[in-house]
């Protein structure tokens, strides 16, 4: 399922680098659909293909694939001549280690490493060389790094731990979903482990798959949900799209051989409740429909199960902040 939404935090981080360059932005976001009023409040949310629409958007018009945040430009075309470069190794090891040493030839790059601790392998970043008070850019690097490797080798690959050099952030609860695994902040550095046997696989992809994986990324990848290891990922599966049919806690816990009482207590260790995962379910949903123009917004509200359109309205602004109209609403 795509509906899996962007925090509000996440556009303003985007937006950084280039208002620190003096780009006026609100053009950029009238053009990726997505209302100024986001910005002013943490409670919203944005559908991922206005996010990714978003970050194309600031790679053209700065002509940077680090936004801003570098000292130097990388120039666009940048990643997809990385990903010509490593496209016809033998194995992801050897992929992930000739993007990393394509990388190093340019000045001022954040550094890359791919390294072997025993039976796990580490991938990290060094930031040093960067201006990025929110931490946006080399979380995007991580995220990017990850999903391409995943790619290469046509499987997700399990993240074991991420670990980064700063402090934890406010918005804590979203990293379930970008990295979805152990999390350790205020560690020695940035990085991302996972076991070494991935990096023996043969990479499954060739030029022309490439050319069709290019031409949305990488800014696809930083929009698409992970698939996701986590008992609330594998519970929002369970659930679809059809708010109308959704299975009571009993039934999903006997679909997840568990007990309803070890399922609850799974979930609070999660810092989630079954309440709330729908809650959620229904708010991104809502996202989904309301950014197309397909459904009146009544008929979102029946369509998740609201009784009358006044609910739905009440509900949609507790979650974001916004009504349902001011977030249909486009600029002129």
């Amino acid at each position: 399922m795509r509906e899996r939404t962007i925090a509000s935090h996440f556009v303003r981080a985007a937006l950084r680098g280039a208002q620190h360059q003096g780009l006026d932005c609100l053009p950029l976001l009238r053009q990726a659909g997505v209302q100024p009023a986001v910005l002013e409040e943490p409670r919203a949310r944005i559908d991922p293909q206005q996010f990714a629409r978003l970050v194309q958007l600031l790679w053209e018009r700065l002509d940077d694939e680090y936004l801003g945040f570098g000292r130097l430009k990388s120039k666009r075309g940048t990643f997809a001549m990385m990903g010509h470069a490593i496209i016809h190794c033998r194995t992801l090891e050897k992929a992930l280690s000739r993007g990393a040493l394509f990388y190093g030839l340019f000045p001022d790059a954040p550094t890359i490493r791919l390294e072997r601790e025993g039976d796990w392998a580490r991938l990290s970043v060094d930031d040093s060389s960067l201006w990025d008070p929110d931490h946006f850019l080399v979380e995007c690097l991580l995220v990017i790094w990850h999903r391409l490797g995943s790619w290469l080798i046509g499987q997700r690959i399990r993240l074991e731990e991420a670990t980064f050099t700063y402090a934890e952030p406010a918005h804590i609860a979203e990293y379930d979903l970008i990295f979805p695994c152990q999390r350790r902040f205020n560690a020695g550095r940035t990085s991302l482990l996972f076991h070494a046997r991935y990096l023996g696989m043969p990479l499954l992809q060739d030029e022309r798959t490439l050319k069709q994986f290019l031409e949305h990324s990488p800014a696809d990848l930083l929009a698409r949900p992970d698939g996701g290891d986590s008992l609330t990922s594998q519970i929002r599966r369970l659930l679809g799209r059809d708010c109308a049919s959704w299975p009571d806690l009993d039934a999903v816990a006997t679909q997840l051989h568990l007990s309803p009482q070890t399922l609850r207590r799974h979930l609070r260790e999660e810092g989630s409740s079954f309440q709330e995962l729908k809650d959620h379910l229904r708010r991104d949903l809502a996202i989904y429909h309301l950014g197309r123009d397909e459904l009146a917004i009544q008929d979102i509200a029946e369509q998740l199960g609201f009784s009358e359109p006044s609910a739905f309205h009440r509900a949609f602004k507790k979650w974001t902040g916004l009504t349902p109209g001011a977030y249909r609403a486009q600029e002129n």
